[in-house]
Order: C-alpha cells, then sequence, then structure tokens
C-alpha cells in the first residue's frame, strides 16, 4: 500500500510464495536441462515475484527471489543471462539497496576469493576468463556511487588491477587504482586502506610516475605507521619510498627512510636485514649535503651501539665527525659502494642528459661530500691559505678547488674569498673599523669588570685577615 499521513508502507508478507515459486522455478530448470528456454522461463516467473515483493515491500522474499534468480544463471553456466539479470534486478525503479547489496554479495564469490582477502581473482580456465573479467566489471559499475557498497568496489577495483598487471597492462592498474580515493572510505579498516594506498604507491612507480607516487605516499599518516601491528606496512611502505627519492637522488631523505626501516621491531630481530638498513643509512648520511640537521642524525647514529658490529661504517662516520681532513678514498670505500641500494633494484637510470647511471652518481657525489667536508674543516684552521696549497691538501687541482669552493658559496654552506693574481682564498669576512671598535670596547669592558671584581675580593681577604 501507499504511505499516507505519515504512516510506514504497508508490508505484504509473500514468503510462503517465495518459497513455492523458487521451487518451481529450480524445477524447470532441472526438468528442462540446460535449455536456454527453461532458464527464461524460471526468470520470467522469478520476475513477477520479485515485482510483487518489491512493491508489497516484503525485503526478506525479495533479497531470496534476487538471490535465485542468480543462482539459476549461475547454475545453467550461462554467462550472458547471469549479466542481463544483474543488471536488470540492479536497476529497477524503487530497488531496495538491500537488495543491491545482496546481488553483489552473492556474485563475489564466483570472481573473487572472498575467504582469502577478498580482492583475488579466482583462477579459471582461459575461456571462462573473459567472462570472469566481465562481471568483475558490470560488479564495479553497480557498486560505483553508492556508499553502502564502497568497500566492495574498492575490492573490485583492486581485483581489476590485478587482472590487468597479470596481463601486462601495468598504466591500465594503475589508472584503476587511482580512481578509488579509499582514503574517505569509512567502512574500510585503516590497514586495509594502508594495504590499498601501498599497492597504488607501487603501482604508479611501475609506471615511473614518480610525482603522482609521492603525492599518493602523502595519504599515508606515518604516525600510523608507528602502531603495533603495522611493522609489514612501515617497512614497505619505507622501501617503495626510496624508489622515489632514488629517482628525485635526494640523499638525505633516503638516509631517513632506511633509518625508518632499521628502527622497526621486526627488522630489529633479524641481523641481516638490520645491517643492511643500517649500512644504507650510514651510507646515505654521508652522500647527504651538510646541514644541521644531517649531522645531528649522524650524532644520533654514531652512539648506536649495533653500529660496532659494523666496523666500515663506525670508521667512515667517526671521519665524518670529526674537524680533520678526510683522505679519498676512504680506507672501506669499495665496501660502502658495493651495497644494493646504489642501484635501483640493478637497473642503470639515464633519466638525465648526461647519461650516468644511479652508481656512477653516487660515486661522484661520494667524492663531492669528502671534498666540500675537507672545505669546511679547512676553514676551521685556515683564515687565509694559498689556492695551490689548499688543493694539494684536497689532492685537486687548482681549477677543481675552486669549483668545488664556489659552488659551496653558491649554496650558502661556506664563506670565501678567492683572489686569482694573489692566489689565495680567504675564510674569514673583512670586518669593517666600527665592528674591531665594537668588539674592542665591549673586550674593554669585560676586563673591566674582572679588574673590578678582582679589586673587591682581594679588599675582602685583607679585611677578613685583619681582625
Amino acid at each position: 500500500g501507499k504511505a499516507a499521513g505519515g504512516q510506514l508502507e504497508d508490508r505484504v508478507d509473500l514468503s510462503a510464495e517465495t518459497t513455492e515459486k523458487i521451487s518451481q522455478a529450480k524445477q524447470l530448470l532441472s526438468s528442462g536441462g540446460s535449455s536456454s528456454t527453461s532458464l527464461q522461463d524460471a526468470l520470467a516467473l522469478l520476475a513477477a515475484l520479485e515485482k510483487r515483493c518489491r512493491v508489497g515491500n516484503d525485503t526478506p522474499s525479495l533479497l531470496k527471489v534476487c538471490e535465485a534468480s542468480l543462482e539459476l544463471c549461475h547454475d545453467a553456466s550461462d554467462s550472458e543471462a547471469l549479466l542481463a539479470t544483474l543488471k536488470n534486478l540492479t536497476t529497477r525503479r524503487s530497488q531496495k539497496s538491500k537488495a543491491i547489496a545482496s546481488l553483489v554479495t552473492k556474485c563475489l564469490p564466483w570472481v573473487v576469493d572472498v575467504d582469502a582477502d577478498g580482492y583475488t581473482p579466482l583462477p579459471v580456465a582461459e575461456d571462462a576468463a573473459k567472462a570472469r573479467d566481465a562481471l568483475v566489471e558490470e560488479l564495479r559499475s553497480i557498486t560505483d556511487g553508492k556508499m553502502y557498497l564502497e568497500a566492495e568496489r574498492a575490492r573490485l577495483t583492486r581485483t581489476v588491477a590485478i587482472l590487468k598487471e597479470s596481463a601486462g597492462d601495468i598504466a591500465g592498474a594503475a589508472n584503476a587504482l587511482q580512481e578509488v580515493h579509499v582514503e574517505t572510505y569509512g567502512s574500510i579498516s585503516k590497514k586495509e586502506k594502508i594495504e590499498f594506498i601501498l599497492e597504488q604507491m607501487r603501482l604508479t612507480l611501475q609506471k615511473k610516475d614518480y610525482v603522482r607516487a609521492y603525492i599518493v605516499s602523502n595519504k599515508i599518516k606515518k604516525a600510523q605507521l608507528e602502531e603495533e601491528g603495522m611493522a609489514e606496512w612501515k617497512v614497505k611502505f619505507y622501501t617503495l619510498l626510496t624508489k622515489h627519492y632514488k629517482h628525485e637522488k635526494e640523499a638525505f631523505q633516503l638516509a631517513k627512510c632506511y633509518h625508518a626501516i632499521y628502527s622497526t621491531a621486526s627488522v630489529q630481530e633479524e641481523e641481516q636485514r638490520w645491517k643492511e638498513a643500517l649500512t644504507n643509512t650510514v651510507v646515505f648520511l654521508c652522500l647527504s649535503e651538510y646541514s644541521s640537521e644531517v649531522k645531528d642524525m649522524m650524532e644520533r647514529v654514531n652512539i648506536d651501539a649495533k653500529l660496532e658490529k659494523i666496523p666500515e661504517c663506525k670508521e667512515t662516520l667517526s671521519c665524518y665527525l670529526k674537524d680533520e681532513i678526510i683522505h679519498y678514498p676512504l680506507p672501506h670505500q669499495t665496501t660502502l659502494e658495493s651495497i644494493t641500494a646504489f642501484s635501483d633494484d640493478g637497473e642503470s637510470d639515464n633519466d638525465d642528459d648526461s647519461g650516468i647511471t644511479l652508481k656512477e652518481h653516487w660515486h661522484t657525489t661520494f667524492h663531492t661530500r669528502i671534498v666540500q667536508h675537507n672545505l669546511r674543516v679547512a676553514s676551521i684552521y685556515y683564515r687565509q691559505i694559498h689556492t695551490s696549497r689548499l688543493a694539494t691538501l684536497l689532492s685537486l687541482t687548482a681549477a677543481e678547488t675552486e669549483k668545488h669552493i664556489s659552488k659551496m658559496v653558491s649554496n650558502g654552506t661556506l664563506y670565501a674569498k678567492i683572489d686569482r693574481p694573489k692566489d689565495t682564498v680567504r675564510f674569514t669576512k673583512k670586518r669593517c673599523e666600527e665592528e674591531v671598535l665594537s668588539d674592542w670596547a665591549a673586550d674593554i669592558k669585560t676586563l673591566l669588570g674582572l679588574v673590578e671584581e678582582t679589586t673587591y675580593l682581594i679588599h675582602k681577604e685583607n679585611m677578613v685577615h685583619s681582625h
């Protein structure tokens, strides 16, 4: 009946008739064998009943009729009828949301492994793969825009991505996952959201869309990865993030990523894994451009007790923390440059115009960072030095020395003035007369203060002894 005066709609009980009609439909199918005519007759019988249940607001009976209709098509192995029936039932006028949800839930076990993870496609024969893929796409179409089916849509999208990736269409798989903004879904658990976003990162990186991969990585709050039970996803997240930073050649960010992996509890339990992560941390710290943040991290890593078990890293880090000239190459240079992190899974990176590989880039950067360290040390001990003498200390030519000094001055990490005619480098700023006079006045004031205090103490002692 119709609702009137604010009253609830009337509900007609069709449960007995539903049970009878479903039984008749199954008998029609079994008696007619696998012929399409008997299937159509059975579906027509249930279609009339479905309308009466829908109009009569008998939701429990409606769910049974809808599910029975799909079961008949599935039992008859008629994929075309199954798709047509599914589409017809979900697009009925004033169709109940519970019925649509029930139809989707009924079809899911036929295309994905719902007992395992809910998105792994079921293995089928080659001739049945097309029908399975079509059903997956139809289910995605049905769930689109329906908040009560957002979890199912996310899992079905991941199924599509797996199918596309297995077919070799990496770009298609990545684009399919990007359509789903899983971080806004409230019906999905935190772990499943993170796992979904990590899959988005992985496929986007495989597509070599590094900018989008970094944007996707920002959807995960790093504080969530520190929670209990998140160790596996934390390691996977930072491992994927290292691929982005390798492409961008950001050494300090790589050091922070590897240190985050090293600090994970599950990694600490396996000696080989924490040694590899800690070694990578030290190497990329040494490759980082000097800053107070880099030095602070070096100090923190240097006091780690486990660093003693990796002597080459301990000695190298100690050299960087001392105000002493480092001779290139380092004693453990070959060992440090043999780490797997120096190359992107064994692949060379020729994205830049120079055509050098990633390993060659890090090798050159290593030398540059040592030269820059030595220049900072020289600026501590020398106010002015001959360029030829400085070049000898750095084991460089005069032209190379000037080039490194100029770069550091441009970056603001060093103050220096080069006087080519005199062949000198000055590391201290030339002070004007006002600055010198101000400093002299401050020193005199301090000296007079000390004299006054000393005089007072002498008088005090004399008075004490005179009594």
